[in-house]
């Protein structure tokens, strides 16, 4: 990464603390360092032993384990930067990075502030307040309610007027929390309850906006910089569109939608809007734009008043370091470049590593193996050892790949993917590295419902062939010990592994040699199995694999199977072995419900001898910092309730049993 920008710093800032926590932090960390700043960090007591902890040069423990006991702690924070000298706070993302209280309390502190001035914050960190400013200064808005009565009575009100469909969105905060889409007037009311519920447990503001809203759009945002001189220039836009649960994983730049002219409207209204709130610093103005218009309009979403966690798409475009911008702006010094100055060169794609199976269920865990890829940018915070909580966001670390067209982004980003070694949790990768490669992504056609639409089909090709199957059950077998070089075995082991809601039947012989016979059903195979280190190398059917295999304890004991080959899969399998085929997994299925995930219960909507049918919602989990309903599986009558609301529970832990319904 290089920077065009002086080295003069009229303000120079000697230490700084770091108000965030994981891989933004290191990010901050590298930055600070590459500048002479000494850095200062925080830590909750679940990140103890987290690597931003270890790499700052001064760290400062906020105890606590929730965030609301310690990075939401402006007193606590305050507190650090005192007792460590510190002359500045950059906040980071998330956390208390958009709150103008503590950007005040910064400054009332007589330290610099690594961000936008809290005027700024509150007139566009409000959904509701910077629409109102879009609308006197030109900006495109959609139609909708932003007012302070909150009462349902009035939101009915307005939802009749503004007519369907509706997007109901939390006033504060982002990260796709507290939305709710409506498309029918008798799921406004409990759309407005839950997104009431989960910004204010999220951003402890439950206020809520209502607008129209459009189906099939983009997601475009365009990177400002402005400094405290008058001059504000943007960056070029990302495009957002491929989301989960509204949060995105995908995020690329230049968009495959936007062209010169477009990119200089969005940019110039990201422009008006910021200097209209006398923005300063690092900022994204994010729009939905219209892709079932021939002329592509675009409408105002929001502004972010901070760092956004895909900036390295536009640093890598761009050969500039936001944070060290950030940085300099903050010192008083004027922007180096004016707007016909900025160059993008090539094309950039950023993936979210996140903490999640592919039905983008939330998991914790501890990393029992990691390697980065090599030729990708990675920002992360992971290493063997690290625990994943269900404290704070899933999000792992963030791949960027950058090169001169996008195929070739795409193909390196994908490679990068599969090259990475993550087990001892569920995560996206191989969800991610299947996205990039469906043809309506490659082919730069991802709208917002591109998952919605198309997550099954990303699914299938997740699923696994009968080799990589075979492969991935000798990978466990042989985890620790590779079969007998010399000693042939004249017996045959029956083997019984669980993946899934299936079993996978098979008996092994060892023939010595490193060579193993399997049969599966009617199908006699023989394998080569070599270890090298940890990895093993197994020779099937005429395809060479890799395959890293570790064994992850909880309510049940699981390995988790990575596999590197003509193809790239990874699978979870239990040893059923020895295990009567009516205990398998699709059994205990059926007369239990199971925590997926770590969590805490938060609704109870049964009681022991109530009557369930499939589908009914049964009990709510908080999970990194969402809400999730589980539903239940069958019609069923509840026999039992094995936890309460309050209590935080774990995988697989049991949390109803089912009888049949009379």
């Amino acid at each position: 990464m290089t920077s065009t920008l002086s080295t003069t710093l009229p303000n120079k800032v000697t230490r700084l603390l770091i108000a965030n926590r994981g891989e933004i932090a290191r990010r901050v960390i590298r930055t600070a360092r590459h500048m002479g700043i000494q850095t200062v960090a925080v830590y909750s007591d679940a990140d103890r032993e987290a690597l931003h902890v270890q790499e700052a040069d001064t760290a400062v423990a906020l105890g606590g384990t929730l965030s609301a006991d310690s990075y939401l702690r402006i007193d606590k924070l305050l507190a650090a930067a005192k007792a460590t000298g510190a002359d500045a706070v950059h906040p980071g993302y998330g956390f208390l990075s958009e709150n103008a209280e503590f950007a005040q309390a910064v400054i009332d502190a007589g330290l610099t502030w690594v961000g936008p001035p809290p005027t700024a914050i509150r007139a566009l960190g409000s959904k509701s307040a910077a629409k109102a400013l879009a609308m006197t200064h030109g900006v495109p808005w959609l139609p909708g309610y932003f007012g302070a009565d909150q009462s349902d009575a009035t939101f009915t009100a307005q939802a009749q007027q503004l007519g369907l469909p509706l997007m109901v969105k939390a006033v504060a905060g982002g990260g796709g929390r507290g939305m709710r889409l409506v498309t029918d007037m008798a799921q406004l009311l409990p759309a407005l309850q839950s997104a009431h519920s989960e910004a204010l447990a999220g951003f402890g503001n439950g206020d809520l906006l209502m607008e129209r809203a459009l189906l099939r759009p983009r997601h475009i945002e365009v990177q400002i910089m402005a400094d405290a001189h008058g001059h504000c220039i943007h960056l070029g836009e990302r495009d957002c569109s491929v989301q989960r649960r509204h949060q995105k994983i995908i995020e690329e730049s230049p968009s495959p939608a936007v062209m010169p002219a477009l990119r200089e409207q969005l940019g110039q209204a990201a422009i008006a809007l910021a200097q209209s709130a006398g923005y300063v610093g690092a900022g994204t103005v994010e729009f939905l734009l219209d892709e079932a218009q021939a002329d592509k309009p675009f409408y105002l979403m929001e502004m972010n008043t901070r760092l956004q966690v895909e900036h390295p798409v536009t640093e890598m475009l761009t050969g500039l370091d936001l944070v060290e911008w950030q940085l300099r702006i903050a010192r008083g010094e004027p922007l180096p470049l004016a707007q016909a100055d900025v160059q993008l060169q090539g094309h950039a794609i950023e993936v979210r590593l996140c903490a999640e199976d592919e039905h983008f269920t939330p998991q914790t865990g501890t990393v029992q193996a990691f390697a980065a890829p090599e030729g990708l940018r990675f920002d992360h915070a992971l290493h063997a050892g690290a625990v994943v909580t269900p404290h704070y966001d899933s999000m792992l670390g963030k791949l960027i790949a950058h090169a001169p067209t996008r195929s070739e982004a795409i193909d390196k980003l994908c490679a990068g993917l599969n090259q990475t070694t993550l087990l001892g949790l569920p995560t996206n990768r191989a969800f991610l590295a299947a996205c990039l490669q469906h043809p309506t992504f490659a082919a730069g056609e991802a709208l917002i419902p591109f998952l919605a639409e198309q997550a099954d089909t990303v699914r299938e090709c997740l699923q696994a062939t009968d080799d990589a199957r075979t492969v991935a059950v000798l990978a466990v077998l042989y985890a620790q010990q590779s079969p007998a070089a010399a000693m042939p075995c004249p017996f045959k082991r029956p083997v019984r592994m669980g993946l899934g809601e299936e079993v996978l039947s098979l008996r092994l012989q060892e023939l010595g040699r490193e060579q193993v016979r399997i049969e599966t059903g009617d199908a006699t195979h023989e394998a080569r199995v070599q270890r090298s280190d940890d990895l093993l190398h197994i020779a099937l059917n005429g395809k060479h694999w890799q395959a890293h295999a570790v064994a992850c304890t909880g309510a049940v004991q699981r390995w988790h199977v990575q596999l590197q080959g003509p193809e790239c899969f990874e699978l979870w399998l239990t040893d059923q072995s020895h295990s009567a085929p009516s205990t398998g997994a699709s059994a205990q299925a059926a007369q239990s419900l199971r925590a997926p995930f770590n969590g805490k219960l938060i609704a109870l909507h049964v009681q022991e001898g109530q009557s369930v049918k499939q589908g009914d919602a049964v009990l709510v989990i908080e999970s990194m910092k969402l809400e999730h309903i589980l539903c239940a599986p069958r019609d069923a009558v509840v026999h039992s309730l094995s936890a309460s609301v309050g209590q935080q529970v774990g995988p697989g832990q049991v949390l109803v049993q089912w009888k049949d319904a009379a």
